[in-house]
């Protein structure tokens, strides 16, 4: 399973998170990041290319997966920005309290195991007024893709790194303290609809 994890898995996850209908989503959102940005679920680094590089000081990369930080190698090559690995999981941020203007999740909210606790670090080590920039799939809202999703969530995370098809992501955020400012969402195309419910927008926890 070690093996699959550290040497299958990254390509498989930056072949399905770099497909053209994801990489336009990033782009809906990346943009907006600025001042001292906190990537959590960095990955390959597939964001890099959104961000503009005159609003950004520079990028906390946290990411503990060592296969998806040596898949990212090519793109910190190509890129402006200074990036500054964090190797520990999400639930363990080690930067000071209000170190952090920008908070970015792409695809990842979906996978942390604790996402509760982890939210609560991100709440702990952003600014207050800073942003939350969110880029996430989740639960349906049409009751027969639910149903299906709760079907096949259990072996659907044995394959993809606990990746969690039905997770609900705006309760999530408002069940941690932050308040959504922004938000829209769709069905991608190209996209089986029981993996392409998307949340794009910002919060804020002040």
């Amino acid at each position: 399973m070690k093996l699959y994890e550290e040497y299958l898995l990254p390509h498989v996850i930056n072949l399905a998170c770099g497909s053209k209908p994801i990489l336009r989503q990033r782009n809906k959102i990346v943009p907006f990041a600025e001042g001292r940005v906190l990537e959590v679920g960095f990955g390959s680094g597939l964001n890099l290319p959104f961000y503009n590089p005159e609003n950004v000081e520079f990028i906390w990369g946290l990411e503990p997966s060592s296969g998806m930080r040596k898949k990212a190698a090519k793109n910190l090559e190509k890129s402006a920005i200074d990036i500054k690995w964090l190797d520990l999981p999400g639930e363990e941020i080690p930067l000071d309290n209000h170190s952090v203007d920008t908070i970015l999740l792409t695809y990842t909210l979906c996978t942390i195991p604790d996402w509760e606790a982890a939210l609560n670090q991100m709440k702990r080590v952003l600014k207050p007024g800073g942003k939350l920039l969110f880029c996430e799939h989740g639960e349906a809202p049409d009751e027969s893709i639910k149903r299906w999703q709760q079907r096949i969530n259990p072996y659907w995370k044995q394959v993809s790194g606990g990746c969690n098809l039905n997770r609900p992501i705006p309760q999530c955020l408002e069940q941690a303290g932050f308040t959504i400012m922004n938000m829209e969402t769709r069905y991608l195309p190209s996209t089986p609809k029981i993996a392409g419910f998307n949340y794009w927008g910002y919060a804020q926890y002040t």
